[in-house]
């Protein structure tokens, strides 16, 4: 099959390019652009306490007002605030920009409590002020931040000159401080993936269109992929989180090099050989091609399996990244061949290397000893995996997003400001809803579960029960003793605080609470639910792919574990460098799946390359040792150099300089340079050829067929050939 498409490319490879050209044209003039959001309840279904909190509130208290911007006032001498610059505060309502309260804010500033007295550190070195969200307005898109930007240049003409120090915080100030940390990580990424990218390439090759091929080719599936995504998100209304864009540059430049170094190095090795380029193109689709799309379909099986996902962060980046390497791999399989083919030879200029077999003196020694000492070579690489693979064990999830966001922002920096002169909660108190529906109570009745939340660990303070106007719901507000964001917050939430209030409340009524503390707690059930189908469902479909290409089913029963050890190393190896090196109290709850999903896929994708290669030499009547060992000696540079692009985009993200892109560049990067030079190049080989023939079975597709022997010429063990030389 790959054959006939490779014959059909180079025929028309003209006509191959003008399309993906015109594709691109099209898809980027006529689709929308990519959103993304921040507001983390959208990730939630309804089901849960936090989601139902939200719900009653906006039915029964839809005048209540939520917290959009929180302003932190100091004087800029350091001073105590005096009764001048109080009331100067207090003016603001009067004098912020009116069309704030029409699109994203109220024009209001509360500067006061509930009994009148200002919002008053106890030293008076500082007061905060809240600046309500505008009725329906999330808070969480475009227009919010762009109304956060008038929003703080209204507050710096407003104070100018009064000599106090005014700094907006809250959630619409740091989702504007997100997105451009984002863009600004999304610039530095890209810049330093394609720079990265042409370096390796340069290195390898020394070729300076093959450094420009991967970066045409993925401009162009970029343009299409991206479209196709944005279009997929309106259709079916999937949200994305902000880092979205981020892991898209990755993804498209890191596997989009894979695939075109899959086949490039076999198109190099086939020309060494003395065919024609046509010829050359043609046979290495043919053989390569297959492990291509077995790889690709892995991935992108990988990817969608999030649709299972009950948070729709997941459910829409799955989607989003099975997309993007879907138009890469259609572009490895005809765009690049057809390019390949009209460049001829002129591919490799200004070098002329390729024309000469390397020695590949490392893989040599590498195939050697996994061909002589497989025992040894499984037990010393799977006994490293395994180690590492421990602390894992260790691993803290944490949902503090605000840890991510930089700490030279104006958000930061107001919000370190509160948290030491109040309250930590009291920049975001968490509501408690109690639904009266049916039930005879009033407020007198809810003293009892007034007191049994004050008692509960983590608060700080209990606001009275306020009914809703129909009498039928109540509400109340908790001021924590930490920041809401917190893990801290979020434990003492899911635990103590909702056991006081589902067990205080009156007969015949239910209370719920929610808030942002609520929301992290019920995203943390939900990952666990995940967990336990996401990863089995995307484990047995990736299996299944394996079992097919080789025809087997042992094969792939050790391939996944070889992948699920790596997981775990992968896993342990960032638990290490940032919990127990790094001092942090966890990382970021949605770094497992993250790395279960890329080193899952990607790992797999290295491994379908030399497994594919390991076949294909024992098919020419090698033992199953001298079958490893010739496997690592070809498939080993080009797994070498994939491994090391691929690593090196997602270390690109360690630049993003907040921690999440911190840690995940750094846990994706591990990963692949474990599946790459532990996993595939010698754990894999080295299990199969333990197992020889049973390794295959019962397709046993290791056997010789007609015209595979004698492909490379006469049989020589990788050692015999250098002693002959």
């Amino acid at each position: 099959m790959f054959g006939a498409l490779g014959r059909f490319v180079t025929r028309f490879r003209w006509f191959v390019i003008a399309a993906w050209i015109v594709l691109a044209v099209v898809v980027s003039a006529t689709a929308p652009a990519l959103q993304s959001t921040q507001d983390n309840s959208e990730f939630l279904p309804d089901h849960y306490e936090s989601i139902e909190a939200a719900d009653l509130q906006q039915e029964k208290f839809s005048d209540a007002f939520t917290p959009g911007a929180i302003l932190v006032i100091e004087r800029e001498d350091g001073g105590e605030l005096t009764q001048e610059d109080q009331a100067a505060v207090a003016t603001f309502a009067e004098d912020l920009t009116p069309e704030l309260g029409e699109k994203t804010f109220q024009p209001l500033v509360i500067a006061q409590d509930e009994k009148g007295d200002p919002n008053l550190s106890e030293d008076g070195a500082v007061m905060f002020a809240v600046i309500p969200l505008a009725e329906d307005a999330t808070g969480f898109d475009t227009q919010a931040f762009d109304d956060a930007e008038l929003l703080r240049d209204s507050i710096d003409e407003l104070s100018e000159g009064t000599g106090l120090d005014i700094r907006a915080t809250g959630s619409v100030p740091q989702g504007l401080d997100s997105q451009e940390s984002s863009e600004d990580t999304l610039l530095i990424v890209g810049i330093a993936t394609i720079v990265l990218i042409i370096g390796l390439l340069a290195l390898i090759f020394r070729s300076v269109l093959i450094c420009l091929l991967p970066i045409v080719t993925v401009a162009l599936v970029s343009m299409i992929a991206t479209g196709a995504i944005a279009w997929a998100n309106d259709i079916f209304d999937l949200k994305a989180d902000s880092s979205v864009e981020q892991i898209l540059v990755v993804v498209l430049y890191g596997v989009g090099t894979d695939y075109i170094l899959f086949f490039l190095f076999r198109h190099r090795e086939r020309l060494r050989e003395g065919a024609a380029v046509k010829d050359s193109v043609v046979h290495s689709l043919d053989r390569a091609g297959e492990a291509i799309a077995s790889a690709g379909g892995a991935v992108i099986v990988a990817f969608m399996a999030l649709v299972l996902s009950s948070l729709s962060i997941f459910r829409a980046i799955g989607p989003a990244l099975a997309i993007a390497v879907f138009v890469t791999l259609v572009a490895a399989l005809t765009l690049v061949p057809a390019l390949v083919s009209l460049l001829g030879k002129a591919l490799f200029w200004p070098s002329k290397s390729w024309q000469k077999e390397p020695k590949h003196g490392v893989f040599n020694r590498f195939g050697e000893r996994v061909g002589k000492r497989p025992g040894v070579v499984a037990l010393a690489s799977g006994g490293v995996m395994a180690v590492i693979a421990l602390f894992a064990l260790t691993f803290n999830p944490s949902f503090d997003f605000n840890s991510s966001l930089p700490k030279d922002v104006e958000s930061t920096e107001a919000l370190e400001t509160f948290q030491e002169h109040f309250s930590a909660g009291a920049a975001e108190p968490v509501p408690v809803l109690v639904d009266a529906e049916g039930a005879d109570v009033g407020p007198d009745d809810l003293a009892g579960l007034k007191s049994a939340l004050e008692e509960a660990k983590g608060v700080d303070a209990v606001s009275d029960p306020m009914p809703s106007e129909d009498g039928t719901a109540y509400q109340l507000f908790l001021t924590l003793s930490d920041d809401p964001v917190s893990d801290a917050a979020q434990d003492n939430v899911d635990g103590p605080i909702r056991e006081a209030a589902h067990e205080a409340t009156p007969d015949g009524t239910e209370a719920y609470v929610g808030g942002t503390p609520g929301i992290f707690a019920d995203m943390s059930k939900a990952m666990a639910r995940d967990y336990k189908v996401v990863f089995p469902v995307a484990a047995a479909v990736i299996m299944l792919i394996l079992a097919l290409l080789l025809r087997s089913l042992v094969a792939p029963w050790f391939l996944m574990a070889a992948v699920g050890l790596g997981f775990a190393a992968t896993l342990g190896a960032t638990v290490i460098a940032f919990q127990h090196i790094g001092g942090e109290s966890g990382l970021i709850f949605m770094l497992p799946i993250y790395i279960y999903l890329f080193v899952t896929a990607l790992g797999t994708d290295y491994n379908i390359l030399m497994i594919a290669r390991l076949r294909e030499e024992a098919r020419e009547g090698r033992s199953p040792r001298d079958a490893a060992a010739w496997a690592v000696r070809h498939a080993g540079p080009t797994i070498g150099a994939a491994g090391l692009i691929l690593a090196g985009t997602f270390a690109s993200l360690m630049l993003g300089g907040n921690t999440l892109i911190v840690s995940m560049g750094f846990a994706l990067a591990v990963g692949i340079l474990i599946a790459a030079f532990v996993m595939s190049m010698f754990f894999t080989p080295a299990l199969t050829a333990l197992l020889g023939h049973a390794a295959w079975w019962p397709g046993h597709g290791d056997e010789a067929r007609d015209g595979d022997h004698g492909d490379h010429g006469e049989l020589h063990t990788p050692a015999e050939e250098k002693s002959a030389t």
